[in-house]
């Protein structure tokens, strides 16, 4: 079974928020925004700027490119109304910026260009992986396996502990343990870990990933009160005792693996460019001239030290 991963809001607002500097840019340079609205032959106006009408397919038209968020701020600050006041005060800001002759300002062409070009990339980009990219259940639990220090722990759990260096005094230990002895008292006098023998061998709220990894399995195991061990680690044998489990944060858990299904999704697609952008290097005629002059690893340009 597979899943599928369309493009996502963030996505979108970020392309919108691209997109609205690119037509602001685009003003400057006088491509009026009534251009990009769809024409209509009967277009009320809804207001006039300096001689330059605002119409409804316009005001229309810029109201659907707002984000979710910028829509919902001028809902809350006073709705289409306060909409098409900003709408006025751009008018009279380009013509402000036309009587300043910004229209020919070589570095609003160059912005402009290079708002072009990125809009242009990242058309061609999303273009590139338009398939829908499709992420197996097993490939999303391998991803999840090998993120699980990221994940939160699926119950909060209360640990305490003893550590020893020898098995046989581990194997006592477990006895006396076994037989009724409180598990403080063997703590504070047999613990070889000094953080925790002081305190009985209480750790507060076990933390995934502080343990090794084998003691973590038992731990996640055991019952409140039950205890387990003696477990050999490299760094000595542990015995472990939970003494609390309550169910952790769910939404806490989702909202993480969300986020990490997102991440591999955005992987998946990073490799799809990778490999057209191979494809397209393999068919191009690339050729380096004095890039090894100019262009060298570990340079300092500003203080003239350049690697030979």
């Amino acid at each position: 079974m597979t899943t599928t991963q369309r493009p996502t809001p963030c996505r979108d607002l970020a392309w919108k928020w691209v997109a609205g500097i690119a037509t602001a840019a685009l003003l400057v340079l006088g491509i009026g925004l009534s251009a990009c609205a769809p024409a209509a032959q009967d277009d009320p106006v809804l207001a006039i700027v300096n001689g330059r009408p605002i119409t409804l397919n316009e005001f229309d038209f810029r109201w659907s490119e707002l984000s979710e968020h910028r829509r919902a701020r001028y809902e809350d600050e006073g709705g289409k109304r306060k909409f098409l006041d900003d709408l006025i005060n751009q008018k009279l800001w380009m013509k402000e910026a036309e009587k300043r002759g910004l229209r020919h300002s070589p570095t609003i062409r160059y912005r402009t260009q290079q708002f072009e070009e990125r809009l242009l990339l990242d058309e061609v980009m999303r273009a590139v992986v338009k398939t829908t990219v499709e992420v197996s259940d097993e490939e999303l639990r391998a991803y999840y396996a090998s993120h699980g220090a990221v994940l939160p722990a699926p119950d909060r759990i209360a640990v305490s502990q003893i550590l020893s260096n020898n098995l046989y005094a581990a194997q006592d230990i477990r006895r006396m343990l076994d037989a009724g002895v409180a598990f403080t008292t063997l703590a504070k006098r047999y613990s070889t870990d000094e953080y925790s023998r002081s305190k009985g061998g209480r750790l507060g709220l076990y933390q995934k990933g502080t343990a090794p990894p084998e003691v973590e399995q038992i731990i996640y195991r055991l019952r409140p009160g039950a205890i387990g061990g003696p477990i050999k680690t490299e760094s000595g044998f542990y015995i472990v005792k939970v003494t609390n489990r309550k169910p952790g944060d769910r939404q806490a858990i989702l909202a993480a693996r969300e986020r990490l299904k997102k991440e591999l999704y955005a992987e998946k697609r990073q490799t799809l460019r990778r490999a057209y952008l191979d494809g397209l290097k393999s068919s191009a005629l690339i050729r380096i001239e004095n890039a090894s002059k100019y262009v060298v690893e570990d340079t300092d340009l500003l203080g003239g030290n350049a690697t030979p």
